[in-house]
């Protein structure tokens, strides 16, 4: 009775905590020394340590979508998946929508996906996890028929009540991939839709931030210039950017349908992408919302009919992304693409701070033994061991080596990174 008690006044004050935290966000004239004692209060007295306590001098934070720890429709529970991700430290959710839905026991009413998300919030709190964002509200802009647009503006007003529900304020919205019969080319049209979504958040209270991502096969905005001009003309401050390594440089620099794996040019496009990131969003990083940080796998055969990826329905890139994107790091499974140019351009040189996010997508995902979740967070953590020593990062890893004066980690050896980062969340929890 009496734990019962002491456990419902954590949780109310895990919850003041949350709320001072959004409240923060938006009044940035309290000094960060401040900040951090205020988010520190509650856990002094009720003995609970949350993630700012361990995070607070760390400027990136280690993320995964939900369904980059195993699909829903493979059988991997969404409770499973947030339980394994808290096991290897990884502090951020993604949360697919796919696994809201699976979560509510495959119902899409709003009333059993306002139950489900109140039991993911819950389920986060008591793990010490917090929600990045809902995603992936997709195939929105440029719809050329106006009535289906109109019925997407009543769906996201359902998903802003969802994501206020999750403690999140913010949705990501990747870039169209329809056939070009169903959207149109006209970028004021698509400047107009994505404002439309832009000035409903800003009626929110809290305000619904608005993340847009170009996805490396979409139809129309398949490059993160044409992402950024787009999110420039919206010009609004709850509309951002997300930049993924793997859509950057999958669209430039590899080309799965050719033998080499590689476009034309591809070091030199490659370089010139980069620099032209830290000059034209560089100045502007505060609307860069958050970042994922996944490479892939260069192919032993080009990705043509024939191969067993091939699928005549999507863009190559598409089910290449679909079936080989890899976690940083993972020259083991192949992986080729320029991924540290990239993000040690938006980390040490556009000066980014906030979620660093692995979503992965690959065929392994859809195996249905139970272990298949653990592996992947595992490598996940693995990964965001190695990007931490190369970009020189503070993490829990690197805290629980100076506190047991253990330094020597063997940064090729999974193994090793691997059970740090166990045992430094296990000290912490």
């Amino acid at each position: 009775m009496v734990l019962g008690k002491v456990r419902r006044y954590q949780l109310c004050f895990v919850r003041l905590s949350s709320v001072f935290d959004l409240f923060v966000h938006h009044h940035t004239s309290f000094s960060r020394p401040l900040l951090l004692a205020c988010r520190r209060i509650p856990h002094k007295y009720t003995g609970h340590q949350s993630v700012h306590y361990y995070t607070a001098t760390m400027p990136c934070r280690p993320g995964i979508s939900s369904m980059s720890l195993g699909r829903c429709y493979a059988g991997h529970s969404l409770e499973h998946k947030l339980s394994m991700a808290a096991k290897y430290g990884l502090e951020g959710i993604e949360l697919f929508y796919e696994d809201l839905v699976d979560h509510a026991g495959g119902s899409t009413s709003p009333s059993d996906l306002h139950a489900a998300s109140a039991s993911v919030h819950e389920l986060c709190i008591s793990l010490g996890l917090e929600i990045i964002c809902l995603q992936p509200f997709m195939h929105y802009e440029g719809l050329l028929d106006r009535k289906r647009h109109d019925e997407r503006i009543e769906e996201m007003k359902l998903w802003m009540e969802l994501a206020h529900i999750l403690g999140t304020d913010m949705i990501q919205v990747p870039s169209s991939f329809l056939p070009r019969d169903q959207i149109s080319s006209d970028t004021n049209l698509i400047v107009s839709d994505l404002r439309e979504l832009a000035d409903l958040g800003l009626q929110q209270t809290p305000v619904i931030r608005f993340v847009y991502e170009s996805l490396c096969w979409g139809t129309y905005v398949d490059k993160w210039e044409m992402c950024w001009d787009i999110v420039q003309r919206v010009d609004r401050s709850n509309f951002g950017i997300c930049l993924d390594s793997f859509n950057i440089m999958g669209r430039i620099y590899a080309d799965p349908a050719h033998e080499s794996g590689c476009t034309p040019n591809a070091e030199a496009e490659a370089r010139g992408s980069i620099q032209r990131l830290v000059d034209r969003i560089g100045p502007h990083k505060e609307k860069i919302f958050f970042i994922q940080v996944v490479d892939a796998e260069r192919l032993e055969q080009p990705l043509l009919p024939g191969h067993p990826f091939y699928n005549a329905d999507q863009p190559t890139r598409m089910s290449w992304s679909r079936n080989c994107r890899l976690f940083y790091g993972e020259s083991d499974r192949r992986a080729y693409l320029p991924v540290k140019g990239v993000i040690d351009a938006i980390i040490t040189h556009i000066g980014y701070e906030g979620w660093v996010s692995m979503e992965l997508f690959n065929r392994v995902m859809e195996r249905k033994d139970r272990g298949v979740v653990e592996e992947l967070a595992a490598r996940a953590a693995t990964s965001w061991g190695r990007l931490s020593h190369d970009m020189g990062l503070e993490t829990e890893l690197s805290k629980w080596q100076a506190r047991s004066g253990n330094s020597q980690i063997d940064w090729n050896k999974d193994s090793d990174i691997q059970y740090k980062v166990v045992e430094a969340r296990q000290a912490r929890l």
